[in-house]
């Protein structure tokens, strides 16, 4: 199987409301490196996975949507406790949305998966892997 990552980073707000959180409770910053993944059997007719220009934009624009947002005000999100695991879900998601809609071309049938690791720091991350044919 191949596969092609590409990364960027966002900074957002969030409290996490549940005792389990501790301190975390509270309205609080986090900076995350993230990488997007898609996962192909094959390659396509040009030799690659995608295109690595267009996989980064789809990362950006998703990302560009929590960036510098407090995450307890966004709808999308209204009633979920975003840790970094539902994070990480909720981008793979949205890139799902991305390559079913075309953003990565019309040369995508051999893309199988979707992987978004989310880094809190140098030691310590969260990642969701979901297949494309999955609905969003």
């Amino acid at each position: 199987m191949f596969s092609l990552t590409v990364r960027d980073r966002m900074m957002i707000a969030h409290s996490l409301p549940d005792a389990f959180f501790g301190p975390a409770q509270q309205l609080h910053g986090a900076t995350y490196v993230v990488d997007a993944t898609v996962h192909a059997d094959d390659l396509d007719s040009h030799g690659v996975v995608a295109d690595i220009g267009a996989l980064a934009d789809g990362l950006r624009t998703v990302l560009a949507r929590l960036e510098y947002r407090n995450l307890d005000d966004l709808p999308e999100l209204t009633g979920t406790i975003t840790t970094t695991e539902v994070l990480a879900r909720f981008v793979a998601d949205r890139l799902a949305e991305r390559v079913a809609t075309g953003a990565l071309g019309t040369d995508t049938a051999h893309l199988r998966e979707v992987e978004v690791v989310l880094r809190e720091s140098d030691v310590a991350w969260a990642s969701y892997r979901r297949a494309l044919s999955e609905p969003a």
